[in-house]
């Protein structure tokens, strides 16, 4: 069907729901959130599976989803003659922030925390230097934070002594500094070549990006993640528009990305930037002066290739390193994101789709302690 296997999400000692909604997050990334083609697969897999039972239905499921305020009625408008085109379902704000914290917890729960800086900043959160200032626990804060015994003191005071038990509410957690704040731009390649050949390549950089803007809100709010694609043109894109981001008929203008990329960073006032850029690799496109723009999708135009190395040498002399993660394994292809890492002085990671979260994270932990000033 979708070539994804879903038996992972169907463990135990899950409800009904929890495992219906574990997967129906998954669905909702592969269909760019189109709703009732995700359930469409959903019945699928729940035919395959058996995850729903009499007592639970497909349609309780979604009453639920409902209820949770995951889901939401959206009501076309009227067409000319007075009639609609009927309703339909969408996410909410409340999935979509579901959706980046499952992303999180998939790709970055298993790593474990990086060693620690040397240079503190004035900024506070989860750093590595602690200060007598205590906050209330939030999710991506590490255990070893919690303050245990103000926490145990605050259950007994919300629950008593005759009735003792530790809640989320109680945790607190002893605040730290910062120890450097970083500027990051990611760069998604939507260009049609991600999903050809049968291979979907913008799924997992989707779900990348979504991990990458949660930890990066959860674990280092100071820093900064600005998130642009880049097809036959450049344009940055909000973080909530990510679920919904599908690849479109579009070839590969690799230094519209760069050059929009650092005009968002030449605004940042903290030295430590950077640029990650998932892509499979082909420049194939770029946007001349007069308007017009020029193509060839035969090859590696030497053209288009030089405009590429350039762009990387002058992120280079801006003190901007460019990490590649080439998803595409063609030999001639990582041939020139070779010469391109080499322009700009930087590296490039051959992953393929498999492991592409955790070089990106272990990457963004180490250029954050290189690039400490």
């Amino acid at each position: 069907m979708i070539g994804i296997r879903f038996s992972e999400f169907t463990g135990k000692n899950k409800t009904v729901f929890e495992k219906l909604f574990d997967i129906f997050k998954e669905l909702i990334l592969h269909t760019s959130g189109d709703v009732d083609e995700a359930l469409d697969w959903l019945n699928e897999i729940d035919k395959e599976y058996g995850i729903t039972t009499a007592e639970y239905t497909m349609d309780d499921f979604i009453e639920e989803l409902k209820k949770k305020g995951y889901l939401r009625e959206e009501i076309d408008t009227p067409n000319g003659d007075g009639t609609g085109d009927g309703s339909g379902l969408s996410i909410t704000a409340k999935t979509e922030r579901a959706i980046r914290s499952s992303a999180l917890e998939q790709i970055f729960g298993k790593i474990k925390k990086s060693n620690s800086g040397n240079h503190t900043t004035k900024f506070t959160g989860q750093g590595d230097e602690q200060t007598s200032d205590m906050r209330s626990y939030h999710f991506g804060d590490s255990l070893d934070q919690i303050a245990m015994n103000e926490s145990i003191r605050n259950a007994f005071v919300n629950q008593g002594i005759d009735d003792f038990s530790m809640t989320h509410d109680d945790l607190v957690v002893q605040e730290n500094y910062h120890k450097a704040q970083m500027s990051t731009v990611l760069m998604i390649d939507i260009s049609h070549s991600m999903i050809l050949y049968g291979e979907d390549r913008i799924t997992p950089a989707k779900k990348v990006a979504l991990a990458l803007a949660e930890l990066i809100k959860t674990r280092y709010p100071k820093d900064t993640l600005d998130i642009i694609v880049f097809g036959n043109d450049s344009w940055q894109i909000e973080l909530e528009e990510l679920p919904y981001l599908k690849v479109g008929p579009y070839h590969t203008n690799t230094v519209a990305g760069l050059e929009l990329a650092m005009d968002l960073l030449r605004k940042k006032k903290n030295a430590n930037k950077q640029i990650f850029m998932i892509t499979d690799g082909k420049p194939s496109c770029l946007h001349e002066p007069d308007g017009t723009y020029y193509k060839n999708s035969f090859g590696l135009d030497e053209y288009i290739v030089n405009k590429c190395l350039n762009k990387a040498a002058a992120c280079r002399r801006l003190k901007i390193p460019i990490t590649t993660f080439m998803i595409a394994q063609d030999p001639y292809l990582q041939s020139f994101i070779q010469k391109f890492t080499e322009a700009n002085k930087s590296k490039a990671f051959f992953t393929g789709l498999k492991g592409l979260g955790d070089f990106i994270f272990h990457d963004y932990e180490n250029n954050r302690r290189r690039n400490i000033k």
